[in-house]
């Protein structure tokens, strides 16, 4: 079975033959990635950067991917002089045949886009203004959320006219929770966000790709939801703040779930015999017979202050308790 068809069969529930896994750390991915030229957080090495929508990013003396520390439209004023990125920009996609022509034609290709909605409309206008303004200036905030709905439309696009066939999923992140709920409610959800998802989400079901969505907290509530805007892939790396039996017993063969041991309250701090408790659990409760779950690794634990060695740990754990290991599927 190549990495391709072990991925989709988990998302599917039709019996992978082993447990699907993005472990970049040790050289083993059933999924490879190609990316356009979005700038993202920057460089990490540097204390201050700036990304395309021109979004200020700060981080201390650790290299790590930082937070946004100027929003370009704080003030709505500055909406007259601001000069939105363009998507069909050439310089966004230069390179990507290049590093397509380099991905092994057996794993599941995933492309992006970082800070879809949420994420995007709060790091321009600021966070506190944002929320703000679903209430106070739902007229400008739907402006707003609409501009960046048509760059992601046309963003897919571009991406799918170069890639007709080469391309098997996209992942987004936007998040969603605080350590106790949601940061909105379900219903105020639904009315602003659920139909701009959808229409981002539908242009890649009409691309023919899976989504896949990253959100950290307890987004528990709104799930649903987003199941219905056409999340096919979930990926959540905060398993004990949404509970891993609890979550598992609501979700487990609704939607594929990917997920790593908590990378706040397991990988930093607890011991071995703990992390490898908390794998077999996430493969116990998030999985399905049919499949549904798949490993990731967090790529920058050292900024979060995982052990070096808790990584191994965590990736024989997962090895070990795979329920799903059949024909020899060794990770690779």
């Amino acid at each position: 079975m190549t990495s391709k068809e072990r991925v989709r069969r988990a998302i599917n529930f039709t019996v992978p033959d082993r447990l699907p896994m993005q472990f970049n750390a040790f050289g083993v991915s059933d999924v490879a990635w190609l990316g356009w030229n979005q700038t993202g957080t920057g460089d990490h090495a540097v204390r201050e950067t700036y990304d395309e929508w021109g979004c200020k990013w700060g981080r201390s003396e650790v290299q790590n991917m930082g937070r946004v520390t100027g929003n370009p439209l704080e003030d709505w004023e500055s909406l007259a002089g601001y000069k939105f990125p363009d998507p069909d920009d050439p310089a966004f996609y230069a390179g990507m045949e290049e590093r397509a022509a380099q991905v092994p034609g057996d794993k599941y290709v995933l492309t992006g886009i970082f800070m879809v909605l949420f994420e995007r409309l709060h790091s321009l206008r600021g966070f506190e203004n944002f929320l703000t303004d679903l209430y106070l200036e739902p007229e400008k905030a739907a402006a707003l959320a609409d501009r960046v709905v048509d760059f992601d439309v046309r963003i897919i696009r571009n991406i799918k006219k170069r890639f007709p066939t080469e391309i098997d999923g996209i992942s987004f992140t936007d998040d969603w929770g605080t350590e106790q709920a949601s940061i909105i409610g379900k219903e105020l959800f639904d009315e602003f966000f659920g139909p701009r998802y959808r229409v981002i989400f539908g242009e890649c079901e009409a691309a023919g790709w899976d989504v896949w969505l990253h959100s950290c907290g307890k987004v528990t509530e709104l799930v649903p939801s987003l199941l219905d805007a056409g999340v096919k892939v979930l990926e959540l790396q905060q398993p004990r703040v949404l509970g891993i039996e609890e979550f598992g017993r609501e979700f487990a063969g609704k939607v594929c779930l990917v997920s790593t041991c908590d990378i706040q309250h397991t990988l930093p701090f607890k011991s071995d015999e703990e992390i490898r408790r908390e794998a077999k659990l996430l493969v116990d409760c998030w999985g399905t017979p049919g499949g549904g779950f798949i490993v990731s690794d967090y790529g920058d634990g050292a900024a979060i202050g995982v052990r070096a060695d808790a990584k191994r740990v965590m990736y024989d754990a997962f090895a070990e308790y795979d329920r799903w290991r059949k024909n020899g599927g060794n990770p690779r």
